[in-house]
């Protein structure tokens, strides 16, 4: 049986790695898909292949939020599932981090969430109920040398998956948070490269040596990640709210 079968969903940052897993996932367990991103290109053609919509924009704009909330409810009928995936990293210590990179990380991956959100809910309530997964990291559990604009955005993402739930359970909105770890997606081979051309080795061996203290010794895949938040998204976690779910590959336990 499908997942989320009659259920319309609003996937940012739908066009690669892990936002495109969850769309394909998604429609593949019988959701309708809205996807949103930057890059028109990519979006119009994961839309065209799961039989969506296609709302490119800036996760960061409030105003964009809005829009496609309305284009699902005009298109669709409604919103059931939000899914929050898009994010960027800029690195730098507290000292270091500009004030451009720290505003525009917080605003991409936690105030755009935030916005996400505002425009979903109302229209979750008119329908009985719905679910919210914003994508954060392990990096919102246990901080990296020189990511604090990242950090923080990613740790904030918990927090408000966690206040949503608590003032809209009533309402029959739940709200979830999934933390990944290391996983093979284009932001991930960019980090990989990095290491790869400080150490001499190939992508894949800085992969292997990232995860080389998890105890499943290898980094997730994004469809892995989608598999998480089609859990999160649909009635099989229908007591579930107020949580993150870390997949890590046990790196946490560590």
């Amino acid at each position: 049986m499908e997942r989320l079968a009659g259920k319309v969903a609003v996937v940012t940052g739908g066009g690669s790695g892990i936002g495109a897993a969850i769309t394909r996932r998604f429609a593949a367990e019988g959701a309708r898909l809205v996807v949103t991103g930057r890059r028109r290109d990519v979006l119009e053609d994961i839309a065209a292949e799961v039989g969506g919509l296609a709302v490119p924009g800036d996760a960061a704009d409030p105003v964009h939020a809005r829009d496609v909330i309305d284009a699902a409810v005009a298109e669709f009928g409604g919103v059931d599932v939000a899914v929050a995936n898009a994010g960027i990293d800029r690195p730098g210590s507290a000292v270091e981090v500009t004030d451009a990179d720290w505003h525009r990380t917080i605003d991409v991956n936690l105030t755009g969430p935030l916005m996400l959100a505002r425009a979903a809910i109302p229209v979750m309530i008119d329908r009985g109920g719905g679910s919210i997964v914003l994508v954060s990291s392990v990096n919102g559990l246990a901080n990296a040398p020189r990511a604090v604009a990242y950090d923080a955005s990613k740790a904030g993402l918990i927090s408000l998956a966690r206040s949503i739930a608590v003032d809209f359970g009533p309402h029959g909105v739940r709200a979830n948070a999934v933390c990944p770890g290391w996983v093979v997606t284009p932001m991930g081979d960019q980090d990989m490269d990095a290491m790869a051309a400080a150490r001499g080795i190939s992508r894949d061996d800085a992969y292997r040596l990232a995860s080389a203290a998890v105890p499943l010794r290898r980094p997730a895949s994004a469809d892995e990640i989608a598999s998480c938040c089609l859990v999160l998204a649909s009635d099989d976690s229908s007591i579930v709210t107020g949580t993150a779910l870390v997949a890590d590959g046990g790196g946490g336990a560590v």
